[in-house]
């Protein structure tokens, strides 16, 4: 698993949950004033994983305002972009005399440097952040702040990809190792700029390698999403994207498996996933090879042997009686 720590406000007395939780973003985020219709007996929870030079966050938080002042700015200034995906809740942003309302898939951008307040409306709040020093993002400096007071939507294009990215990480970490908290950073930190460059249209402010890699990460994303075709090629996946298929190889040598070779190999580890479901014990192993693009069932059980050392059935007996 990921380095992480977890802050609860229940961790202080209620009467002084408030004030442990402005102390506590103030250590993870910026310090912020923060105000409560419900200070008297205020909830809030927070799990930061630390991914090298930057962290990520996810947490629940009741009724809350939070106000950074050009004094607070003063004190004490991390010099960072403030992420926001909302799950759930709706939540208003003013910055001097802009305000914007933020709705579950919305994505809110923020900085530690500028005066800004948030308020959360109604019920409680659900979000996945990101804090990432300014020096990381591989743009132009002021690129990111015409992002600001903008709400994002994180349902189609690059938010969609990064909304997933944030998601699955919040959600479970156990296939990861604290050393790979670096990576995982470097892979979101493009992600990010992707998605500011897009919304700005400013590609070409992209260094290549940032360029290549995010580009890497749709088609990757694309190919998830079309496992179940069987006819879905290299040269279907070049034409999406508006890429030669030269090309489409050229990217895929960064990798650690061919354009076919990743394909097939995404295709067994789904079909591996759901021959180990207790729910899907009475599917038929054609049945589950045929939702996953094999066609032939003889050509699935080698593929399948060869990769995970058993037949399909053998596998599946095993992993259901442990």
């Amino acid at each position: 698993m990921l380095n992480e720590m977890v802050f609860r406000s229940t961790d202080a007395p209620a009467e002084d949950g408030l004030s442990y939780w402005a102390e506590c973003l103030g250590r993870a985020c910026a310090p912020a004033r923060l105000s409560s219709d419900r200070a008297h007996d205020f909830r809030a929870t927070k799990r930061v994983l630390a991914l090298g030079a930057m962290s990520m966050w996810s947490g629940t938080v009741e009724q809350l305002t939070l106000r950074r002042t050009s004094k607070l700015i003063r004190r004490s200034d991390p010099e960072q972009h403030h992420l926001l995906l909302i799950v759930e809740g709706t939540g208003v942003g003013t910055w001097d005399d802009h305000e914007a309302v933020y709705r579950p898939s919305d994505l809110l951008i923020n900085d530690s440097s500028k005066p800004w307040g948030i308020r959360t409306t109604g019920s409680p709040v659900a979000t996945v952040g990101l804090e990432i020093p300014k020096t990381l993002l591989p743009l132009p400096r002021g690129t990111a702040d015409r992002t600001i007071a903008r709400p994002i939507s994180a349902q189609e294009g690059m938010g969609a990809l990064l909304a997933q990215f944030l998601t699955q990480l919040s959600t479970d970490t156990t296939a990861y190792e604290p050393s790979d908290g670096p990576r995982l950073g470097t892979v979101l930190i493009d992600l990010v700029a992707a998605l500011f460059a897009h919304t700005l249209e400013t590609d070409k402010a992209l260094s290549t390698d940032t360029h290549r890699r995010t580009l890497t990460l749709r088609i990757k994303h694309f190919i998830q999403q079309h496992l179940h075709d069987p006819h879905l090629s290299p040269a279907d996946i070049a034409a999406a994207h508006h890429i030669s298929l030269s090309y489409l190889h050229r990217l895929f040598q960064y990798e650690e498996a061919t354009v076919a070779a990743w394909i097939r190999l995404q295709r067994l580890e789904a079909a591996r996933r759901n021959l180990t479901d207790p729910a899907l014990h009475s599917t038929p192993i054609h049945a589950i090879a045929a939702r996953w693009g094999f066609t032939h069932a003889a050509d699935f059980s080698r593929a399948f042997r060869t990769a995970y050392g058993l037949p399909p059935r053998d596998y599946r007996r095993q992993a259901l009686q442990s």
